[in-house]
């Protein structure tokens, strides 16, 4: 309803132009997600200080409850006809990419703080002039994280030949290649599970350096696996047929993704384990 020039009260007409968006309906998502979030890095904060992971784990269950939900909303709503159109499309890649840019920065940060401590040592206080700490036995480099780095480079061309594929319209070929690049994701988590068993220096209480070691190849191995869980969703929908040359979105961000969890590694195995080794632990 709205009014007239003298105040009169008439009846709201359509224009009649008919719009190309897709007008979501309500969802409880975004907060959920915002709350696992604030829950996960409050987590992170009581780890650290006090050895307590349940917030941790309670906040990473929420995100990941939240992440399942919120993607089977939006399979649902690309399957209902015309909901998702060029525009929507468009508005689905610009999304993308404006999410792994964010990403990129969240592990700025990281490695920010990481070249302070290395460029000014004696910013880390306790007396220590050099970087990494002298009480600290960093990894060999060309142990296990060279393997993963093997690892993640193999995942990237697996990938690759799975988008290939889906556009020569090789479906056995696009599920061959995204299973084995699934399948080397699972690979790096086990062999980061290992190494990080085998770490010989402790996240709570060790000072410095280990806070900024596992935040930034954690939160990396995090991300490893919420895009081994993407892909693997894309694996199931491709099964299905829900994939075309023409149209398969879906599977293009899971791979943009994955290609960004890959430079970001290699990142971190250069600045890290390699440029920031100091005294080698004996394994």
């Amino acid at each position: 309803m709205s009014s007239d020039a003298h105040g009169a009260t008439v009846p709201a007409t359509s224009s009649g132009i008919k719009q190309p968006y897709h007008l979501v309906n309500p969802s409880p998502w975004p907060l959920t997600g915002s709350i696992g979030g604030f829950l996960t890095v409050l987590g992170i904060v009581f780890a650290a200080h006090f050895g307590s992971y349940i917030m941790l784990v309670v906040g990473l269950a929420v995100v990941l409850a939240t992440m399942f939900f919120w993607w089977r909303d939006v399979l649902r709503e690309s399957r209902e006809p015309g909901a998702h159109g060029p525009i929507v499309q468009l508005g689905l890649r610009y999304g993308m990419t404006l999410f792994i840019a964010s990403e990129v920065m969240f592990f700025v940060g990281f490695f920010w703080a990481y070249f302070n401590f290395l460029i000014l040592p004696e910013t880390q206080g306790n007396g220590q002039t050099v970087w990494p700490p002298s009480n600290i036995h960093t990894f060999d480099p060309f142990h296990l994280p060279f393997l993963n780095t093997m690892i993640l480079l193999l995942s990237g061309t697996t990938i690759t030949w799975a988008h290939h594929s889906l556009l020569a319209g090789d479906r056995k070929g696009m599920l061959r290649g995204l299973g084995l690049t699934v399948l080397l994701g699972l690979t790096f988590t086990v062999c980061q599970v290992i190494e990080y068993s085998n770490a010989p220096f402790k996240f709570v209480g060790g000072g410095i350096y280990p806070s900024v070691f596992f935040l930034a190849t954690g939160f990396h191995g995090f991300h490893v696996i919420v895009g081994t869980c993407f892909l693997l969703v894309c694996w199931f929908r491709a099964r299905d047929n829900q994939f075309t040359p023409q149209r398969h979105f879906g599977f293009e961000a899971a791979a943009w993704y994955w290609h960004f969890v890959d430079v970001v590694w290699l990142f971190l195995f250069t600045c890290i384990y390699w440029y920031g080794a100091g005294q080698i632990a004996v394994e």
